[in-house]
Protein backbone atom coordinates (compact mmCIF):
# COMPACT_ATOMS: atom_id res chain seq x y z
CA UNK A 1 0.00 0.00 0.00
CA UNK A 2 1.54 3.32 -1.01
CA UNK A 3 0.92 6.33 1.30
CA UNK A 4 1.45 10.04 0.55
CA UNK A 5 4.85 11.57 -0.08
CA UNK A 6 5.24 13.41 3.34
CA UNK A 7 7.60 16.37 3.09
CA UNK A 8 9.76 17.38 6.52
CA UNK A 9 12.36 19.47 7.64
CA UNK A 10 15.92 18.12 8.80
CA UNK A 11 17.90 20.78 10.24
CA UNK A 12 20.90 19.50 11.09
CA UNK A 13 21.10 22.62 13.88
CA UNK A 14 18.37 21.64 16.98
CA UNK A 15 18.11 23.63 19.23
CA UNK A 16 16.60 22.62 22.35
CA UNK A 17 13.64 25.12 22.98
CA UNK A 18 10.66 23.48 24.85
CA UNK A 19 7.21 23.08 23.36
CA UNK A 20 7.92 26.29 20.63
CA UNK A 21 10.32 23.53 18.98
CA UNK A 22 7.56 21.59 17.32
CA UNK A 23 6.40 25.11 16.06
CA UNK A 24 9.60 25.08 14.58
CA UNK A 25 9.72 21.62 12.51
CA UNK A 26 5.51 22.89 11.40
CA UNK A 27 6.77 26.28 10.26
CA UNK A 28 9.73 24.87 7.80
CA UNK A 29 7.20 22.00 6.63
CA UNK A 30 4.83 24.83 5.76
CA UNK A 31 7.79 26.70 3.78
CA UNK A 32 8.62 23.93 1.56
CA UNK A 33 4.69 23.38 0.72
CA UNK A 34 3.85 26.99 0.15
CA UNK A 35 2.78 27.40 -3.71
CA UNK A 36 5.50 28.77 -6.09
CA UNK A 37 2.96 32.13 -6.56
CA UNK A 38 3.98 34.00 -10.00
CA UNK A 39 6.79 36.07 -8.23
CA UNK A 40 10.28 35.23 -9.93
CA UNK A 41 11.93 34.04 -6.92
CA UNK A 42 10.75 31.36 -4.84
CA UNK A 43 10.77 31.94 -0.70
CA UNK A 44 13.24 29.36 0.35
CA UNK A 45 12.65 28.01 3.71
CA UNK A 46 15.99 29.94 5.32
CA UNK A 47 13.56 33.29 4.38
CA UNK A 48 10.70 31.61 6.77
CA UNK A 49 12.93 30.82 9.50
CA UNK A 50 14.07 34.82 9.23
CA UNK A 51 10.67 36.02 9.51
CA UNK A 52 9.53 33.44 12.04
CA UNK A 53 12.71 34.67 14.04
CA UNK A 54 11.91 38.48 13.70
CA UNK A 55 8.68 37.80 14.55
CA UNK A 56 9.21 36.00 17.52
CA UNK A 57 11.86 38.73 18.67
CA UNK A 58 8.94 41.08 18.29
CA UNK A 59 6.43 39.73 20.80
CA UNK A 60 4.50 39.74 16.86
CA UNK A 61 2.57 36.01 17.35
CA UNK A 62 -0.38 36.63 14.85
CA UNK A 63 2.57 36.93 12.90
CA UNK A 64 4.69 33.78 13.70
CA UNK A 65 1.32 31.49 13.55
CA UNK A 66 0.82 32.97 10.26
CA UNK A 67 3.95 30.91 9.21
CA UNK A 68 2.63 27.63 10.11
CA UNK A 69 1.42 25.08 8.13
CA UNK A 70 -1.96 24.25 7.65
CA UNK A 71 -1.97 21.04 9.21
CA UNK A 72 -0.45 22.73 12.53
CA UNK A 73 -3.00 25.64 12.32
CA UNK A 74 -6.03 22.93 11.82
CA UNK A 75 -4.62 21.35 14.87
CA UNK A 76 -4.00 24.44 17.47
CA UNK A 77 -5.39 27.45 17.42
CA UNK A 78 -3.88 30.85 17.41
CA UNK A 79 -4.78 31.40 21.36
CA UNK A 80 -3.00 27.79 22.02
CA UNK A 81 -0.13 28.91 20.01
CA UNK A 82 0.20 31.74 21.91
CA UNK A 83 -0.07 30.82 25.27
CA UNK A 84 2.76 27.91 24.75
CA UNK A 85 4.93 30.68 23.98
CA UNK A 86 3.95 32.72 26.48
CA UNK A 87 4.71 30.30 29.31
CA UNK A 88 8.59 30.17 27.84
CA UNK A 89 9.56 33.30 27.59
CA UNK A 90 12.97 31.85 27.62
CA UNK A 91 12.87 29.76 25.42
CA UNK A 92 11.10 31.76 23.12
CA UNK A 93 14.13 34.62 23.03
CA UNK A 94 16.60 31.85 23.22
CA UNK A 95 14.62 30.64 19.51
CA UNK A 96 14.64 33.66 18.31
CA UNK A 97 18.42 34.72 18.88
CA UNK A 98 19.36 31.21 17.60
CA UNK A 99 17.70 31.38 13.96
CA UNK A 100 19.51 34.77 13.53
CA UNK A 101 22.82 32.79 12.79
CA UNK A 102 23.92 31.34 9.91
CA UNK A 103 21.66 29.07 7.92
CA UNK A 104 24.20 26.91 5.72
CA UNK A 105 23.95 23.89 7.26
CA UNK A 106 20.36 23.52 6.78
CA UNK A 107 19.44 20.32 5.26
CA UNK A 108 16.52 20.10 3.45
CA UNK A 109 15.02 16.16 3.39
CA UNK A 110 11.58 14.24 2.03
CA UNK A 111 10.43 10.82 3.51
CA UNK A 112 8.36 8.35 1.39
CA UNK A 113 6.32 6.01 3.62
CA UNK A 114 5.48 2.93 1.77
CA UNK A 115 4.88 -0.59 2.62
CA UNK A 116 4.40 -2.51 6.08
CA UNK A 117 5.42 0.93 7.94
CA UNK A 118 8.77 1.78 5.68
CA UNK A 119 10.28 4.98 5.09
CA UNK A 120 12.45 5.59 2.48
CA UNK A 121 14.17 9.17 2.99
CA UNK A 122 15.57 11.46 0.17
CA UNK A 123 17.61 14.47 0.60
CA UNK A 124 18.21 17.30 -1.98
CA UNK A 125 21.59 17.79 -3.17
CA UNK A 126 22.90 20.60 -5.81
CA UNK A 127 18.69 20.81 -6.95
CA UNK A 128 18.13 17.50 -7.33
CA UNK A 129 16.67 14.95 -4.92
CA UNK A 130 18.77 11.55 -3.99
CA UNK A 131 17.77 8.63 -1.58
CA UNK A 132 19.41 8.87 1.17
CA UNK A 133 18.11 5.80 3.16
CA UNK A 134 18.99 2.06 2.55
CA UNK A 135 16.16 0.85 -0.19
CA UNK A 136 17.61 -2.85 0.14
CA UNK A 137 18.20 -3.01 3.26
CA UNK A 138 14.75 -6.09 3.32
CA UNK A 139 15.33 -7.69 6.74
CA UNK A 140 16.73 -5.22 9.23
CA UNK A 141 16.34 -6.53 12.83
CA UNK A 142 18.60 -3.28 14.01
CA UNK A 143 15.22 -2.44 16.28
CA UNK A 144 12.22 -4.27 17.18
CA UNK A 145 10.03 -1.68 14.76
CA UNK A 146 12.67 -3.17 11.97
CA UNK A 147 12.50 -6.90 13.05
CA UNK A 148 8.44 -6.88 13.14
CA UNK A 149 8.27 -5.36 9.64
CA UNK A 150 10.78 -8.12 8.28
CA UNK A 151 9.05 -11.13 10.07
CA UNK A 152 6.09 -9.83 8.17
CA UNK A 153 7.62 -9.02 4.75
CA UNK A 154 9.09 -12.67 5.09
CA UNK A 155 6.00 -14.49 6.09
CA UNK A 156 4.48 -12.98 2.77
CA UNK A 157 7.14 -13.63 0.37
CA UNK A 158 7.58 -17.17 2.19
CA UNK A 159 11.34 -16.72 3.19
CA UNK A 160 11.04 -19.42 5.69
CA UNK A 161 14.70 -19.22 6.11
CA UNK A 162 14.20 -15.33 6.70
CA UNK A 163 11.81 -16.25 9.51
CA UNK A 164 14.24 -18.67 11.17
CA UNK A 165 16.81 -15.86 11.64
CA UNK A 166 13.90 -13.79 13.43
CA UNK A 167 13.50 -16.95 16.10
CA UNK A 168 15.23 -16.95 19.38
CA UNK A 169 17.85 -19.60 19.82
CA UNK A 170 16.67 -21.50 22.36
CA UNK A 171 13.87 -22.29 19.64
CA UNK A 172 16.16 -22.35 16.42
CA UNK A 173 18.41 -24.82 17.72
CA UNK A 174 15.94 -27.23 17.23
CA UNK A 175 14.20 -25.65 14.02
CA UNK A 176 14.93 -26.00 10.18
CA UNK A 177 13.23 -23.70 7.49
CA UNK A 178 10.74 -26.35 6.70
CA UNK A 179 9.78 -26.66 10.10
CA UNK A 180 8.97 -22.57 10.25
CA UNK A 181 6.90 -23.26 6.77
CA UNK A 182 4.96 -26.32 8.01
CA UNK A 183 4.16 -24.32 10.90
CA UNK A 184 2.74 -21.47 8.92
CA UNK A 185 1.15 -22.93 6.21
CA UNK A 186 0.01 -26.18 7.84
CA UNK A 187 -3.07 -27.05 10.05
CA UNK A 188 -3.38 -23.44 11.64
CA UNK A 189 -1.96 -21.54 8.61
CA UNK A 190 -5.73 -19.69 8.47
CA UNK A 191 -5.63 -18.73 11.89
CA UNK A 192 -2.28 -17.97 11.24
CA UNK A 193 -2.60 -15.59 8.36
CA UNK A 194 -5.74 -14.07 10.43
CA UNK A 195 -2.44 -12.99 13.63
CA UNK A 196 -0.51 -12.17 10.55
CA UNK A 197 -3.15 -9.67 9.01
CA UNK A 198 -4.19 -8.13 12.28
CA UNK A 199 -0.32 -7.85 13.05
CA UNK A 200 0.50 -6.31 9.57
CA UNK A 201 -2.62 -3.40 10.48
CA UNK A 202 -1.13 -2.58 13.81
CA UNK A 203 2.70 -2.21 12.84
CA UNK A 204 2.64 0.85 13.97
CA UNK A 205 1.19 0.54 17.89
CA UNK A 206 3.82 2.01 20.02
CA UNK A 207 6.91 -0.58 21.31
CA UNK A 208 7.79 -0.71 24.86
CA UNK A 209 11.33 -1.06 24.96
CA UNK A 210 12.96 -2.32 28.57
CA UNK A 211 16.53 -3.50 28.69
CA UNK A 212 17.00 -6.62 25.70
CA UNK A 213 13.44 -7.42 25.64
CA UNK A 214 10.48 -5.40 24.19
CA UNK A 215 6.86 -5.76 23.30
CA UNK A 216 3.73 -4.60 21.27
CA UNK A 217 -0.10 -4.52 22.52
CA UNK A 218 -2.23 -4.80 19.63
CA UNK A 219 -5.49 -5.38 18.32
CA UNK A 220 -6.93 -5.50 21.87
CA UNK A 221 -5.26 -8.26 24.30
CA UNK A 222 -2.79 -9.56 21.98
CA UNK A 223 0.71 -8.23 22.34
CA UNK A 224 3.97 -9.30 20.77
CA UNK A 225 7.00 -10.14 22.02
CA UNK A 226 10.85 -9.25 21.24
CA UNK A 227 13.90 -10.20 22.36
CA UNK A 228 17.86 -8.66 21.07
CA UNK A 229 20.06 -11.61 21.08
CA UNK A 230 23.73 -10.87 19.85
CA UNK A 231 22.95 -7.56 18.73
CA UNK A 232 19.70 -8.61 16.95
CA UNK A 233 15.85 -8.16 17.47
CA UNK A 234 14.17 -11.31 16.89
CA UNK A 235 10.00 -12.00 17.53
CA UNK A 236 9.59 -14.12 20.69
CA UNK A 237 6.16 -14.66 20.80
CA UNK A 238 3.31 -13.50 18.44
CA UNK A 239 0.15 -13.83 19.74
Amino acid sequence: MLRPLVVRPAERYNPTVGRSSSALVALVTAALLAPAGCTPRRPAPVDTLRGYSAALSAGDYDAAYALMSEEYRRNHTKEEFQRQLDDSPREVKETARRLQGAYDDIEISAEFRYGLGDRMRLVREEGEWRIASNPIAYYSQGSPRAALRSFLRAYQLKRWDIMLRLVPNEYRERMTAENVRDQFEGARAEEIAVMMNTIEANVDEPIEEKGATARMKYGGNYEVQFVREDGLWKIKEPE
